[in-house]
């Protein structure tokens, strides 16, 4: 799945020592685009936290998996997140280099109206 948003708060880095030995994570809430937005509390774990280097007031293309677990007859969700990309970024240059075609100008060169599947 696909959550593209603005950072809005950046939350320390938290870590420990688990039976498969030491981790950490990081939480970032990133608040969606759109008529009613919405925040979401986004999990980054090991060194993404690194890799990813997001501060507030980014906009990012978060690439995330949604999980649910039951503890003690309640459920949990998590957002974890396993790609993140500022836009905007020197990163993605290459993309907002490539200008897109004016549905306008289109031509349509095919002689029949027959779909390709």
């Amino acid at each position: 799945m696909e959550l593209i948003g603005r950072v809005v708060q950046v939350n320390p880095e938290i870590n420990g020592t688990g039976k498969n030995g030491l981790w950490r994570k990081q939480e970032i809430i990133v608040e969606t685009q759109g008529n009613y937005p919405k925040k979401v509390c986004i999990t980054v774990w090991g060194d993404n936290i690194d890799s990813f280097s997001v501060k507030s007031g980014d906009h990012v293309n978060a690439s995330i998996d949604i999980e649910s677990r039951e503890y003690n007859g309640r459920w949990y969700t998590d957002v974890k997140a396993w790609k993140m990309e500022k836009q905007g970024s020197e990163g993605n240059a290459a993309t907002k280099n490539q200008e897109m075609p004016d549905v306008t100008t289109f031509e349509d060169n095919s002689s029949d109206d027959i779909l390709p599947f």
